[in-house]
Order: structure tokens, then C-alpha cells, then sequence
């Protein structure tokens, strides 16, 4: 019987955030009865005009498969060179390609963790090895730029989420340029999916000028575009070139592409968004660290908290219909991540975690 590659029969798939439907019709619930804090999304949803651009788009042609005005949009935004901008059907296809374009048996690839699981996934499809490093609990979960460099110079790249999902924890421009300088044989992959959400964010294309770094950014978490997945990749043209040629063709949809190009002329929405996002970010570590838990301090919109045990905590909070992220599949099983959301719709979620840490007191005191 004709079998899969190992490396694809043996791999389990990636855990994501979101609701599981099967579980919640065990549950008698619908997508409609959750608050879900456990995506990393604007809460706000998408500037104004989203519909009105996935109308405009033509439903009868295929789409243009270089996404050429979003490029270019994009590219006199950023100012860079549209030759130097690929556009994804969410930066997970984008990470999935680069792997399959840049590593392969043979290459041992680091994965700067606890972090986003794709990463991994994107490797062992491609046949490379991934090397682990966890940045330790006791300083934050804050990699050392030394240690990584160290290991990047040995590696064939690097996978680095800035700000951390799911740690919240987001290195500095100095921090980041060392471990650049660390290989010029060597890709160093920047994952700034959250960077919208950091007060105070650097610029990392300044980095670009090296040849090495490849900066990935999602368009679905700053614009809520979760529904129709749009991402995009910066690097120097000759690693976009190699990018391209393992991209599907008409990977990113007509209805996505007209959606960026708004989101491209309203470049300040996410800006407009931070501040109450952050200030409910901020309410919820103070709520929460009342009721006697702790958050870990965090740049980006959401944080981990430690509870125990989160897959109990979080099927808990599941009934009283509000969805938290188990990070069990991170590597911290006593953890769970929360994505700030509205403020109503914050100080309804700790008066259910509250009504929670009640009940798991009284089970606790009774057994």
C-alpha cells in the first residue's frame, strides 16, 4: 500500500486558537453563544468599507496571481521595491512555501520558543530538522539574542516571532540586529504578525539591507481579516524570487486582494484600535491578577496566564461560554493565553473566571 513520506506520516497537526465546532455541539453551544479571547484579532473588526471591497472584486476571473496592485500598494507604503513583497493567503502559507523554497533534508533549522507552531510543522513538511530553543520561564520567557546567534551561526535560519506569540515578549532593534549579524549563510525569519499591537514598535525593514532577514507580516490580525487570510513577506529580491516559484498560483483571492488594498489606503486604523486595546489588555492583567492569578507581563494584545491546569480552566470557561487558549500545545500545559478584547466585554470575562476559580476552589476544598 502506497504510504506518505515519513516525515508527513508521522506528523501531528499544529493546535490553533478558535472554537472546535464538534466540541461545542457536545456542548450545546454555537460560535454565536462565545465571547472567543482566544485569537489575537482586532476586536473591533475590520475598518469600514471591507464589504463594499469584496463587492468591487470580479467573482467571475481568476485572481491576479502576483496580487500586483496590493504589491505595489504595499511596496509605496513600506518603501520598498515591489519586487521585494510577496503576498500569502495569510502568513502560514507564507511560512509553509519559504520552508519548502529555503530548507530541506540535511538542514537543521532553530525555532525560538515557546512559539507559534507552524513553524515546526512548516520544517518537518520540508524535511529539515528543527532545533529548539526555549527562552527560560524565569526570566520571562525572554530569549537570550547571544544564545541565538550562537545557534543561528550553526543553522541554516532562524524562526523568530517579535513580539512572541504566545509570550507577549518583544525584542529590541539591537537585539534583533545582533542575532542578524550572526550568519550572513543563514535566513533569519522575522514573524511580526503582532507588531501592530506594540506601543513603540521599530522598524524592522531597516534589516532588509542585509540579505538575510525576511520579515513576515499578517494583515488578518491588525485589519480582523481572519475570515479571509491575507499576509505578506519583505526580504531582498532574490529571496522573493525564490519565494514566488513555490507559491501556488492564485493563492491570495480576489475578494483579499481588494480587501488589502483598503486596508493599505487606511494605514492608521490599526493605530485608531491600540490604545483601547491596550487599555483593556491592561484591565484585564489587573482584574485578573485580583482574583489571585498572575499574567505575565506582555508588549502585544494579549498575555499568559498560569492557572493551573489549563485544559480543565479552559473547558471551565468553555461552558460558561467564553473561549481562552490552552497553550498545552506551546509546552505549558498550566498556562492559558488571553487576547484582550472589548472592555464590556472584558469585565465579562473575569466575572466568569471568577465564578470559575470558585467552583475549582470548592471542588478542591472538598476532595
Amino acid at each position: 500500500m502506497l504510504q506518505p513520506r515519513p516525515n508527513v506520516q508521522s506528523l501531528m497537526p499544529c493546535s490553533h486558537g478558535g472554537p472546535d465546532l464538534t466540541e461545542l455541539a457536545g456542548l450545546g453551544l454555537s460560535p454565536e453563544d462565545l465571547l472567543d479571547f482566544s485569537v489575537n484579532c482586532n476586536p473591533f473588526g475590520p475598518p469600514p468599507g471591507v464589504k463594499a471591497a469584496a463587492e468591487r472584486a470580479s467573482w467571475e476571473r481568476l485572481p491576479d496571481s502576483q496580487s500586483t496592485g496590493l504589491r505595489q500598494a504595499l511596496a509605496a507604503a513600506l518603501g520598498v521595491t515591489p519586487a521585494s513583497i510577496v503576498i500569502g493567503n495569510g502568513s502560514v502559507e507564507l511560512i509553509r512555501c519559504l520552508s519548502l523554497a529555503f530548507f530541506g533534508p540535511g538542514d537543521a533549522v532553530v525555532v525560538a520558543g515557546p512559539t507559534f507552531g507552524e513553524y515546526e510543522t512548516s520544517l518537518l513538511i520540508a524535511g529539515a530538522t528543527p532545533t529548539h530553543y526555549r527562552a527560560p520561564q524565569q526570566e520571562g520567557f525572554r530569549p537570550d539574542p547571544g544564545v541565538l546567534a550562537g545557534l543561528l551561526s550553526e543553522a541554516r535560519g532562524l524562526f523568530l516571532c517579535n513580539p512572541n506569540n504566545p509570550t507577549g515578549v518583544y525584542l529590541s532593534r539591537e537585539e534583533i540586529a545582533a542575532v542578524a549579524r550572526a550568519a550572513t549563510e543563514s535566513l533569519l525569519v522575522l514573524d511580526e504578525a503582532y507588531m501592530p499591537f506594540v506601543e513603540g514598535a521599530w522598524n524592522s525593514l531597516e534589516l532588509l539591507e542585509r540579505g538575510n532577514v525576511m520579515v513576515l507580516r499578517s494583515m488578518t490580525k491588525d485589519y480582523a481579516l481572519g475570515g479571509l487570510r491575507l499576509g505578506y513577506a519583505v526580504g531582498a529580491e532574490p529571496l522573493m524570487d525564490a519565494l514566488r516559484k513555490v507559491l501556488p498560483p492564485w493563492n491570495v483571492n480576489a475578494v483579499a486582494q481588494e480587501a488589502g488594498l483598503l486596508a493599505v489606503e487606511d494605514p492608521g486604523y490599526p493605530a485608531r484600535c491600540l490604545p483601547a486595546i491596550i487599555d483593556a489588555r491592561d484591565y484585564l492583567v489587573a482584574a485578573l491578577g485580583s482574583l489571585g492569578l498572575s499574567p505575565l507581563p506582555s508588549r502585544t494584545n494579549f498575555f499568559l496566564v498560569e492557572v493551573g491546569d489549563a485544559p480543565s480552566f479552559r473547558r471551565a470557561l468553555l461552558r460558561e461560554g467564553f473561549l481562552v487558549r490552552d497553550c498545552t500545545s506551546f509546552g505549558l500545559p498550566s498556562h492559558v493565553r488571553i487576547s484582550a478584547r472589548t472592555l464590556p466585554e472584558c469585565e465579562r470575562l473575569v466575572e466568569a473566571v471568577r465564578r470559575v476559580l470558585a467552583r475549582l476552589s470548592q471542588s478542591a476544598g472538598g476532595a
